[in-house]
């Protein structure tokens, strides 16, 4: 464009900038080019300044003389020099104004932490008629009102050592109010964890029960009846107990982690279930899935009376079944403690084991929700409801035990009467409690000669009628449970609409001016001895 305007009477130079600039208005990279005409005349000047001003390029002048311009590029690198300088100068500034800040940044966040929580606790008072003071309410235990009020008297202006400026003391009224209080469980780093899992299936109402400090014991156990290895729950013990050792560092280190939080959080638990699977490991005598002899085995390899039985002489690697009745030491009695042995080179371990374990897992289930059915009773006591224990307690624990507890009963019974030359023509449990609940049975005799199998015999003679009562029970526990109890509050809420006075009825058919005292009652008259409700001025 420049040859074509001006005809031909320009001389023109230029190069790219392979470094990006800076926009100084925007802030963005841009690169650019730097060229220099040459041309003569003052009208050939406005026609090239014109298409550079169109192209928004920046002009510089340039002096004529050679000795004008060396003064020119000279101040321009004095000017360099010396914007270096202030540059350099500035980052080193920089630099140790960071290095100081980095050394109160921790101090600075924890300040601002507490102010942004102080702000937002005064954001939920609220302010008093006369608009000089704040008026909140909260609830609070009553073992802490004397830390309250320390706090509060430590924050005033009458305390020499911390001043909060304020012009009136801060002052505490316990009120009394029939709102039922919320749930506080007062718990510390070892019970934490165990009140978590009880709290993540529902929280027990103001003055309930906390079923938190049986869960330290019951929930540890059971994992450990399941886990059942004496070098897994070693490990796991070792493990957590090197976290809770040093847990003051690990915390004070901060290790971010959802992983590493969640089992730094559960040490305690992780620590008791190690120690618990310690104890069943050696029960089922099971250490890294290997087995330990300690008394040694009960069991004897009687090979006169294989012979005899016309097996042969075993060879080595053979194997063949042990009789309990002729190669058991019965002399010597069972195993001191644990399993056999024994059981951990016969081809049915693991059958035997698991079998064992069922019945185990069993019995302590059935145990433990009769427990909590147990602690329900005491809620349903201390609050007074006796239509719960009535409607609600009472069906529980008849439904439990015809089902589950009379199966329990049942363990124990085969475990006691069915000795070891009964042992392969048992009853089994399983069908038995499925044939129990369809009310099918077996008349066959003890012996099956008619060649039906022996795990659908009966386990006594009674056992068909006894079985059909508790079943029909059962049954008759399920609508006693939820239909006694909404039948009775129904009957109640239309005796207390009857005895309603009507002194004013509207068109809607309300009734007006009646007054109606409500007491709150369940054992809630009297809160001082958990919590209480407290107004800060």
């Amino acid at each position: 464009m420049l040859w074509r305007v001006c005809r031909g009477n320009v001389f023109l130079r230029h190069t790219e900038i392979e470094a990006p600039l800076e926009d100084p208005h925007t802030g963005n990279e841009v690169y650019k080019s730097v060229f220099i005409i040459f041309f003569q005349g003052d009208q050939l000047k406005n026609r090239v300044k014109k298409i550079c001003e169109a192209f928004r390029a920046t002009l510089y002048p340039c002096p004529e003389t050679p000795g004008e311009r060396r003064e020119m590029a000279f101040g321009v690198m004095t000017r360099i020099e010396d914007l270096t300088t202030v540059l350099g100068q500035t980052q080193d500034h920089r630099h140790r104004v960071l290095v100081a800040a980095a050394k109160n940044i921790n101090m600075w966040f924890i300040k601002v932490h507490k102010i942004k929580a102080i702000y937002h606790t005064l954001n939920l008072f609220n302010l008093d008629v006369t608009q000089k003071c704040l008026i909140g309410e909260c609830w609070c235990p009553v073992m802490d009102l004397d830390r309250i009020r320390l706090a509060l008297r430590r924050g005033t202006v009458h305390c020499r050592t911390e001043l909060s400026g304020a012009t009136v003391p801060s002052i505490l009224n316990r009120m009394d109010t029939p709102e039922v209080p919320p749930t506080y469980h007062k718990t510390n780093k070892f019970t934490s964890a165990y009140q978590g899992i009880v709290d993540a299936y529902g929280i027990s109402n103001y003055r309930e029960v906390n079923p938190a400090p049986f869960t330290v014991i019951t929930f540890p156990f059971l994992f450990a009846v399941m886990f059942g290895d004496l070098g897994h729950g070693l490990v796991m013990a070792v493990m957590a107990f090197f976290l809770v050792w040093k847990e003051k560092w690990i915390a004070s280190r901060r290790i971010e982690g959802e992983i590493f939080g969640t089992i730094f959080g559960g040490r305690y638990i992780i620590f008791m279930m190690g120690l618990f699977s310690v104890y069943t490991g050696i029960i089922y005598n099971d250490i890294f899935s290997k087995s330990f002899n300690i008394f040694g085995p009960r069991w004897m390899t009687n090979r006169t009376i294989y012979q005899f039985q016309d097996h042969g002489e075993p060879a080595h690697g053979t194997l063949f079944t042990l009789d309990p009745v002729l190669d058991f030491k019965y002399g010597q009695g069972p195993y001191p403690f644990g399993l056999d042995p024994t059981w951990a080179l016969a081809s049915n371990k693991i059958s035997f084991i698991n079998s064992f374990k069922m019945k185990m897992s069993v019995i302590l289930g059935v145990m433990q929700m009769m427990f909590g059915i147990i602690l329900s009773c005491y809620n349903h006591l201390f609050f007074g409801k006796l239509i719960n224990v009535f409607c609600e307690f009472i069906p529980q624990v008849l439904f439990l035990l015809c089902m589950f507890g009379y199966l329990v009963v049942l363990i124990f019974y085969k475990w006691v009467n069915f000795h070891a030359s009964m042992a392969g023509c048992a009853p089994s449990l399983l069908i038995g409690l499925i044939n129990m609940f369809l009310f099918k049975y077996s008349d066959n005799p003890k012996n099956n000669a008619d060649g039906t199998p022996c795990l659908q015999n009966i386990f006594y003679d009674t056992q068909k009628s006894f079985q059909s009562f508790l079943v029909l029970l059962a049954l008759f526990c399920v609508p006693w449970m939820l239909c006694v109890k909404p039948f009775i509050l129904h009957r109640r809420w239309k005796a207390s609409q009857a005895a309603l006075p009507l002194h004013n009825v509207d068109e809607n058919g309300h009734a007006e001016g009646g007054k109606v005292q409500a007491s709150h009652g369940g054992g809630h008259d009297d809160h001082g001895d958990g919590a209480t409700v407290c107004s800060f001025l």
